[in-house]
């Protein structure tokens, strides 16, 4: 990006208060050379200009040119109505590093409650970052720090974060909260959260904490990109305990692959998801949970056209919510397990859901059932859905050993095999005391899920000599396009079709209650349940009033 010299830009070049409404930072003492430390100047500057928005109201701008800025061994403090902007990611570099102070997470900029004083009536404003890139790879210390981030910011109004990159930082790569009117657009964080072993706080690609600001959070996540970050690529996770869960944050057509969990929706209210990729990740690619620090799950939300596929676990995976949540108009195809659950993850809010709706997705190649209910859930609505040739997991048992095997980091080659492609998908490979999980396979290769985000291997332990025995267990008996193994009240399963038109099938059953599910009052009709493996339904637990009318194949 080509910025405009002063006089072409309207701007006084003189200083206003003291100070120049925009500043190059290399006349400011930075040097950009990447040996000399530029923090101490950067702190410098950033404080003279806060100095001035505070005497005479006009916000500044920090420019660094093309450069790589070294910031060691301190964060700096952020100023109201400063903004720091550069030449474009790979061109302005700030390489954060804390060998000469192990204790300090050295944070570029950081802004808190904890520290600083930040709150509803201390907050930051006019505050915009872009166009530059953020290196945390030299920051390390002996405890994971939550604040050992790219930046850090609470309680920002009007901020703007765009065309930013920002990777390899120890814990989460942008993790600012309580942001109102403030806007994230075009911002690509990768394999952030290395030090945190995947269960600590933060770690992850952007992670927004909400619930400063009452019942309103107004924020926009567009166009952003979360690769291989530690925890989350994208959550949002309610910070005070018994807080008014926000509503107006949007997430609009970003990416998350490689994450842990792709999105996720940790506390707030009608958070809207749409026309994103969620792929490759570990656990899930959409997720909501009450895992977050205050134990809340969101609710009232609404998940809509994204592609959610490939992800090593769930699809979507949906535990602890009161609901109501709405999935509607999504691919779910391809996971490793399960393409929707509906789950129990713990936690204090573990009454039956409400009002969960599944409308018009499209969900197939699934390597278990498709829509998997595990926890109560009542007046849900599963309509217009397409479910179709899940069940991929399909193979049975097998061992295997000797001359014809091989390992690697992340694959396993049996030259004997003739496996059906992905038959062997989402099962936890055992060699000896190790274990990895299966990604995918071919006839002859399995292909293995990383251990953990942006790792080189897939196994707990060493990677295996060539020849060692491995055993790769069953695959589950039956593996329904929806699967009750829950007691459900007043659903509403309607217009539904559930088919497997592969050679051979693998989906078993289109409609499966099982011994530990029930469907008291439901209303079961108009679904074509025909052309599954074995049949139509399976009905281990008989429905129980209601209405059973019309489903064909039954």
């Amino acid at each position: 990006m080509v910025y405009p010299q002063l006089p072409s830009a309207g701007l006084r070049a003189e200083p206003v208060a003291g100070a120049p409404l925009l500043c190059n930072a290399r006349d400011h003492g930075l040097t950009g050379d990447g040996t000399t430390n530029d923090q101490p100047a950067f702190a410098a500057l950033v404080d003279r200009l806060g100095d001035a928005y505070a005497a005479d109201g006009r916000a500044r701008v920090i420019y660094c040119p093309p450069g790589v800025y070294s910031i060691r061994d301190a964060g700096t403090v952020w100023r109201t109505g400063v903004s720091l902007v550069g030449a474009g990611p790979g061109a302005t570099r700030f390489l954060l590093s804390n060998a000469g102070n192990r204790t300090d997470p050295t944070p570029l900029a950081f802004y808190t409650e904890a520290l600083h004083g930040a709150g509803p009536d201390r907050y930051l404003e006019y505050c915009t970052f872009a166009d530059f890139e953020i290196d945390g790879s030299g920051v390390a210390s002996v405890d994971y720090n939550p604040l050992a981030k790219g930046l850090g910011l609470q309680y920002v109004v009007r901020g703007v974060f765009r065309n930013l990159y920002i990777h390899h930082t120890a814990a989460t790569g942008l993790g600012c909260d309580f942001l109102q009117d403030t806007l994230i657009d075009g911002v690509l964080v990768a394999g952030c959260g290395r030090v945190d072993n995947g269960t600590e706080l933060g770690g992850a690609g952007i992670g927004v904490g909400i619930g400063g600001w009452g019942s309103v959070e107004r924020l926009n996540v567009v166009n952003c990109s979360a690769v291989g970050n530690a925890t989350n690529g994208i959550f949002f996770e309610l910070q005070t305990e018994g807080a008014l869960r926000p509503r107006g944050i949007r997430v609009i057509g970003c990416h998350a692959q490689g994450n842990r969990f792709g999105i996720s929706d940790w506390g707030a209210n009608g958070l809207i998801v749409s026309a994103c990729t969620m792929t490759g990740n570990l656990e899930a690619g959409f997720h909501v949970s009450a895992k977050g620090t205050t134990r809340t799950a969101g609710r009232g939300g609404l998940l809509t056209d994204c592609v959610i596929d490939g992800n090593v676990r769930d699809g979507v995976s949906i535990g602890n919510t009161p609901g109501p949540y709405t999935i509607r108009g999504n691919r779910i195809s391809g996971n490793g397990r399960y393409g929707y659950h509906q789950r129990s993850l713990g936690g204090d809010e573990t009454e039956t859901a409400r009002e969960i709706v599944l409308d018009g997705n499209d969900l197939y190649g699934n390597s278990l059932d498709a829509i998997r209910i595990d926890r109560p859930i009542a007046d849900a609505m599963l309509i217009g859905n397409r479910i179709r040739g899940n069940g991929r997991q399909c193979a049975p048992a097998v061992s295997g050993g000797g001359e014809s095997v091989r390992y690697g980091e992340r694959r396993v080659v049996d030259r004997r095999a003739n496996w059906r492609h992905d038959e062997h998908r989402g099962k936890v490979l055992r060699v000896g005391d190790r274990i990895a999980v299966v990604a995918a396979n071919d006839s002859s290769e399995l292909t293995l899920a990383p251990v953990r985000p942006g790792a080189v291997t897939a196994w707990s332990g060493d990677v295996p000599t060539p020849g060692t025995p491995y055993q790769l267990p069953d695959a589950p008996r039956t593996r329904a396009g929806i699967t009750i193994d829950a007691p459900i009240d007043s659903a509403s399963i309607r217009g539904n079709r559930a088919w497997d038109s592969q050679d051979p099938p693998t989906q078993t059953h289109g409609l499966w209650i099982t011994g530990r599910g029930s469907c008291v009052d439901c209303r079961i009709e108009d679904n074509d349940l025909a052309g599954n493996a074995d049949a139509a339904t399976r009905l281990d637990t008989p429905p129980i009033g209601g209405r059973w009318d019309r489903n064909h194949g039954d």
